[in-house]
């Protein structure tokens, strides 16, 4: 069940629940709407956010045997030697923010921006890792954050699901379509993926032979088993299902023209680097904001190809990660001025960065190539937050020396969880949904409010 400060059921159409119907959330909120843009696979922070000289001092050196005793690395055995950063570090904006040469356009935006240096996970793979980020558990079947905000505030647009999302890689994430899943809540809360080429959701199109109107005949009769259906049973699954059928018949007219990006200006498209037609994070990022400007509650956005091992050239945390931030700091810092100008930033919360950090030694299966790499490291992280009420101009937390472990200002995945419900307006506690004869929620029975970053 909902907390008291939501009503218990959402309102009715025509006789029938409409589960996203716009609701109210606990309290005031200082976001209205969430960007989440994943880097699947993780970037190593120790080359963008988190600068360690000790480290670039002792590069070479053996790790010490007291951060290496009773821990396991995913493909990292016997003792590694620590990695210097290969990138140039310096302070950036009002607040001084270390950022490195790999995010030139991040400079720029340091301003607005909050990066979190202390965040952690327990998860060390990555499926697992991004399921923990996402549904609270590092196992399948949990509610999505996607899910959790749309059941908890519905949608502001009828003709657009609350839940959009959008994959620049053509690979799906690692948690697979669990990581924007409803769980066991209504599947009508799950997301909804569309696409930048062809048909923007699949099995859009009328298939030959049906016009609208047709089309609108079928609904309708088909409408009033489904409501026969509900107040005989009261499933919530038929109120899901008929709220998907009339939302897919509305979409038809109201996705083509808001996936459109041909319309913009060319100088928006040439400062996010978008292309129409493109499939990119470029793309995805532009249409991130069309869709949150017409009232879509949460768009999730995955972008595959941070995984820098440096088992092979293109996985070298010099140059190719430098080729690789391209493709993503362009288009998130003109994401961040766009919502800016247009008035939208304050109320849209952004947040950017992987499952997990990167260790400070060199991968191990890497120690006698060329390419250098990171293993996976669940113990320290780095991650951006901007507008929705959040501080612009700060970094948050600190880890050690040599980026070891966190000595300032601990943050946990569902810590996070917790600040981004917080923002739009729900206590993470109350915010719950009875399944299998208990209540759950996306923070499982932990998660604090991180409120040294919030304005």
């Amino acid at each position: 069940m909902l907390g008291p400060a939501i009503s218990a059921e959402p309102p009715q159409t025509n006789g029938v629940i409409n589960p996203l119907a716009p609701r109210k959330p606990h309290f005031a909120a200082k976001a209205k709407r969430v960007i989440y843009i994943h880097l699947t696979g993780s970037p190593p922070h120790l080359e963008m956010y988190d600068y360690k000289p000790e480290l670039v001092k002792r590069t070479g050196q053996d790790c010490p045997d007291s951060f290496l005793k009773g821990r396991m690395f995913a493909f990292t055995s016997g003792v590694p030697r620590l990695l210097e950063t290969p990138h140039q570090f310096a302070q950036y904006g009002s607040g001084g923010t270390w950022m490195s040469d790999a995010v030139p356009n991040f400079h720029g935006i340091a301003d607005e921006i909050c990066v979190v240096k202390s965040m952690f996970t327990e998860q060390f793979n990555h499926a697992p890792g991004e399921l923990l980020l996402f549904t609270g558990s590092p196992r399948s079947g949990r509610p999505s954050l996607g899910s959790w905000v749309t059941y908890g505030l519905g949608s502001e647009n009828e003709n657009l699901p609350g839940f959009v999302v959008l994959i620049s890689s053509g690979v799906q994430p690692n948690g697979g379509k669990n990581s924007f899943g409803s769980g066991f809540l209504p599947s009508v809360y799950q997301g909804v993926q569309c696409r930048s080429q062809g048909d923007p959701v699949l099995y859009f199109t009328d298939p030959p032979g049906m016009d609208r109107a047709i089309r609108r005949l079928t609904l309708d009769a088909i409408g009033e088993l489904n409501k026969k259906q509900a107040n005989e049973m009261g499933h919530p699954e038929t109120a899901t299902r008929i709220a998907q059928y009339e939302l897919a018949f509305r979409m038809q007219m109201s996705v083509p023209d808001v996936m459109d990006i041909s319309k913009e200006p060319a100088a928006v498209l040439e400062s996010y680097g978008a292309q129409p037609g493109a499939s990119s994070l470029a793309n995805n990022c532009l249409l991130a904001r069309r869709l949150v400007e017409q009232g879509v509650r949460y768009v999730q956005l995955f972008d595959w190809g941070w995984d820098f091992h440096g088992t092979s050239p293109g996985e070298d945390i010099r140059d190719e990660l430098s080729n690789k931030c391209r493709t993503m700091d362009k288009p998130i810092s003109a994401l961040i001025k766009d919502l800016r100008q247009r008035g939208l930033l304050d109320e849209t919360l952004i947040v950017v960065g992987g499952e997990f950090g990167r260790t400070p030694f060199r991968e191990g299966r890497t120690a006698g190539g060329s390419a250098l790499g990171r293993d996976h490291y669940p113990d320290c992280n780095s991650m951006i937050l901007a507008g929705g009420g959040i501080r612009g101009g700060i970094s948050y937390g600190e880890t050690d020396e040599l980026g070891f472990s966190i000595v300032k200002d601990k943050v946990h995945v569902h810590d996070l969880q917790a600040t981004i419900l917080h923002q739009l307006g729900f206590d993470h506690t109350r915010l719950t949904y009875r399944f299998q004869g208990r209540d759950y929620r996306l923070t499982d029975v932990h998660g604090e409010v991180v409120k040294g970053i919030i304005s």
